[in-house]
């Protein structure tokens, strides 16, 4: 199994979560972003730089994510690309993607998208807080007991 982080908008305390699993673990974690990020210095954990643009680093994890990985991202349009090639997702606020969930999950962000776009709806998701640190550690723990 390998990690695969859409890293452009991952938050730092998830990071520091995260960062702790895999080098415990020696699991191949892959960071996707437009721009660098600050990794440690280990040899199962890399950075791939994608050129900038809407989409670059989403169409870079779908090329390379492959059944029995893990992508972490709150694109929910990347998460159905990724669960349909046999993947599983991680949402950084712990909600798990995988074919049970995604298409549901897909039709209610195209509807709350368009209620958007009407003005029906303003504003975005809350700031991260301890219970979503929580969240996102109990389902990283919960998918990586699940494959190693």
């Amino acid at each position: 199994m390998t990690i695969l982080v859409d890293a452009d908008a991952f938050p730092n305390a998830l990071k520091e979560i995260l960062m702790r699993a895999v080098l415990k673990r020696e699991i191949t974690t892959v960071f996707i972003a437009n721009k660098k990020i600050a990794l440690p210095d280990v040899h199962h954990v890399s950075m791939i730089v994608v050129e900038q643009g809407p989409d670059e680093a989403d169409h870079r994890i779908a090329e390379l994510c492959k059944t029995g990985d893990l992508v972490i991202t709150a694109d929910i349009p990347l998460a159905d690309r990724i669960v349909a090639k046999g993947a599983v997702g991680l949402d950084p606020r712990g909600t798990i993607y995988d074919e049970n969930n995604i298409k549901h999950l897909l039709a209610m962000r195209n509807l709350m998208e368009e209620l958007r776009n009407s003005g029906e709806i303003t504003g975005g998701p809350s700031a991260i807080g301890e219970k979503t640190v929580r969240a996102f550690a109990d389902g990283l723990n919960k998918l990586l007991s699940k494959r190693i």
